[in-house]
């Protein structure tokens, strides 16, 4: 298992550029299944869990062909319907997390899909409720295999209803749209999630042929078509690894300019990072961070303790509070994390605690930090990446660090992070991969 070494203090300076959207990239390539004709998509990143769902495309008989670094060409002409019941797509699936996207472009297409329990992270309940009652709620029919350990969705034919989401999941609203666009008659889906990531998704299926109207809003309207055509799309800079870049920059009282950061869909991230008194400035489509040696954290208006927690779009991503926490450890003041949406994703702050880092774990959703304001430098240490997120905040903690840090089971940060240590080391970290 591969690990990092980790040498901190050292400062930072010059331009990084992101990588394309993660979550983005899992939702338009599992889009692509839809048509049997090419759709050309630019700006993939090249990381584990985009890579696996491509190959598990390839498996499935989808003619993928890479056409430069980091664009595609996906043809869906024809499906192996053998390997789609196999027990190798099962255990696939159940090995990848992005694969739970296919569920509704598999229904909408062939009728039928067998599918697994999905893997992923460790970060708590994730449940698919949202996704499978959603497309019932179209007319498919749910059954569970005991055999296979496996959940079947048939449809002869979709059909287009109303339906209120009991949850505004981004990946549950992905695969209902996806189903919804072959369905007959119209299909109106309230409460649905309104992400960039899913503003990028129906964008591309309306490029498709598909005629989805309600772009960014909770209400989406689909009208049925019978097929989808070829299209083309860039995928967005990912605003988790923006994020991550601010709160590396801060860390390490470095300058650093991020480059195409696409500024008006981050929403209320750089913000979120001013409220702990971090220098966030936007200049043209990049933001520039200023190394600082001190940074304050409001508070509310009336005085009382800033909380920062998660929400549904345009609410603050629940991806990026690990890295909000990491930061909050060095600046002035106190910051209540409240971590809403999964349960074991605070775990992580045990580690900063060994550190040196002042947290109060309040119980598995809220945590207080108490920022040292670089009065004491957090100490390296050994330690295991437990999820993307929580890892990348290691990572941070690490740099900032005095000493030497190693941190262990790093796939977990590959899965999101596109050579993430050669980038940093280009502009100043001290990182090494070991095997």
């Amino acid at each position: 298992m591969a690990s990092f070494i980790i040498e901190g203090g050292h400062k930072l300076h010059g331009e990084i550029h992101p990588q394309g959207a993660k979550n983005e990239a899992l939702q338009i390539i599992c889009a692509t299944v839809l048509t049997a004709e090419e759709v050309i998509v630019d700006n993939v990143p090249n990381i584990l869990d985009v890579n696996n769902l491509i190959q598990l495309l390839r498996d499935m008989g989808v003619q993928v062909k890479q056409l430069a670094s980091a664009k595609y060409s996906f043809k869906a002409e024809k499906l192996d319907t053998a390997f789609l019941e196999s027990d190798e797509f099962l255990q696939k699936c159940a090995k990848l997390r992005g694969s739970v996207m296919l569920i509704g472009p598999l229904v909408a297409r062939l009728g039928k899909v067998i599918y697994a329990k999905p893997g992923g992270d460790k970060i708590g309940r994730r449940r698919l409720d949202t996704h499978f009652v959603g497309i019932q709620n179209l007319g498919a029919d749910l059954n569970y295999d005991k055999k296979k350990q496996a959940f079947v969705l048939e449809a002869k034919q979709l059909t287009g209803t109303y339906m209120l989401l009991d949850e505004a999941s981004v990946t549950g609203t992905a695969n209902i749209v996806m189903a919804s666009v072959f369905a007959k008659g119209t299909t109106t889906i309230y409460n649905a999630a309104c992400e960039p990531y899913l503003q990028q998704l129906c964008r591309l299926l309306n490029a498709m042929g598909a005629k989805i109207s309600g772009i960014a809003s909770n209400l989406l309207t689909i009208e049925g078509v019978s097929s989808l055509h070829s299209a083309e799309h860039c995928i967005l800079p990912d605003m988790i690894e923006v994020g991550s870049f601010i709160g590396i920059a801060a860390m390490t009282g470095s300058e650093l300019t991020i480059k195409n950061v696409s500024y008006h869909n981050l929403g209320i991230i750089p913000d979120s990072f001013r409220r702990l008194g971090i220098v966030v400035e936007q200049q043209g489509d990049d933001i520039f961070i200023p190394a600082q040696a001190s940074y304050q954290i409001e508070s509310f208006l009336d005085g009382s303790i800033l909380t920062l927690a998660d929400a549904p779009w345009p609410g603050l991503t629940p991806d990026l509070l690990s890295v909000l926490l990491v930061v909050a450890t060095q600046a002035k003041g106190s910051v209540l994390i409240h971590q809403k949406m999964f349960e074991s994703r605070l775990f992580f702050v045990d580690k900063l605690i060994d550190m040196g880092a002042q947290i109060i774990l309040c119980d598995p959703h809220r945590a207080v930090v108490i920022g040292h304001d670089r009065k004491v430098a957090l100490r390296g240490n050994n330690m295991t990446s437990p999820d993307i997120r929580a890892g990348i905040a290691l990572l941070i903690a690490a740099m900032s660090a005095e000493g030497v840090s190693r941190i262990d089971h790093i796939d977990q940060i590959d899965r999101g992070y596109q050579d993430i240590e050669n980038r940093l080391n280009a502009i100043g970290a001290r990182i090494t991969r070991a095997e």
